[in-house]
């Protein structure tokens, strides 16, 4: 998991995140002008409702690449790793230490587990590609996971709660963990989570006064075009609009800067 992944970071301003346990919307040509869709939840999410969302945004007309990002282990299994373009893992800077290192040892122990052991998958991992198809194949696996830095600001959202954030970060603390997420950990992302809430523009102001390699996403609360731009012109290299998406379509489309 290093900068060194290979994406065309610049191409990406819109990611709209996709919630596998909720329902799509009936005309997913709402997607039009997004230019990544990202996978993941944690409430009723399994890797089979992943592997659904995945396969219909797939199924879909329009070309848009698809992501991963799991809240655990066993959202993930052969099949949802060879059906997306890249599957992202969280290292939450300011929540407790499962959220920081353990679920990515977690995630490794299931890619690694023998084949009877395997959790969420009909295909064995590792163990059985070894044996039967060499290691080649699972490099291929691996080679499509990298690492995103991670600030919760939201801390009566639910994500702060099952990452145990429990202290935001001051701008300042932003910053910081900005230099580190491209000097220190060499990870292509770092992302700045409100959760459902708009945190305005002095977060992303903060960190992209540290980033030169490392894209800067901003997600919460943007529900309008005016959010939208606000966030780009404070430094965001790309904004990420979820909850609208499933709720309001129409409202979610004002998201999607003009071309």
């Amino acid at each position: 998991m290093t900068s060194d992944w290979e994406w065309d970071w610049d191409s990406i301003t819109h990611v709209t995140k996709v919630d596998p346990e909720k329902s799509l919307p009936a005309d997913l040509s709402v997607l039009e002008g997004t230019d990544l869709v990202m996978i993941g939840g944690s409430d009723g999410v399994t890797a089979q409702n992943t592997l659904e969302a995945i396969e219909a945004i797939q199924d879909s007309a329009l070309d848009i690449p698809v992501w991963q990002e799991p809240y655990r282990s066993d959202h993930v299994s052969t099949d949802t790793m060879e059906a997306v373009d890249g599957l992202s893992v969280p290292a939450v800077y300011n929540g407790d230490w499962d959220h920081f290192v353990g679920k990515h040892i977690d995630l490794f122990t299931t890619v690694g587990r023998k084949p009877a052991e395997t959790l969420a998958s009909s295909v064995p991992l590792v163990g059985g590609l070894v044996e039967s198809k060499g290691i080649e194949k699972v490099a291929e696996l691996t080679d499509s996971l990298f690492g995103e830095g991670y600030v919760v600001q939201h801390l009566e959202s639910a994500a702060a709660d099952r990452a145990g954030v429990e202290t935001t970060y001051t701008p300042e603390e932003v910053a910081g963990a900005a230099l580190a997420t491209e000097s220190f950990y060499g990870f292509p992302v770092f992302y700045i989570e409100y959760s459902g809430t708009y945190g305005g523009p002095e977060d992303v102001e903060a960190a992209a006064d540290y980033l030169e390699e490392t894209t800067l996403f901003y997600g919460g609360g943007i529900d309008s075009a005016a959010k939208a731009e606000a966030i780009l012109e404070a430094g965001a290299d790309a904004i990420v609009v979820g909850d609208c998406f499933h709720d309001d379509p129409e409202q979610f489309r004002e998201t999607i800067p003009d071309r």
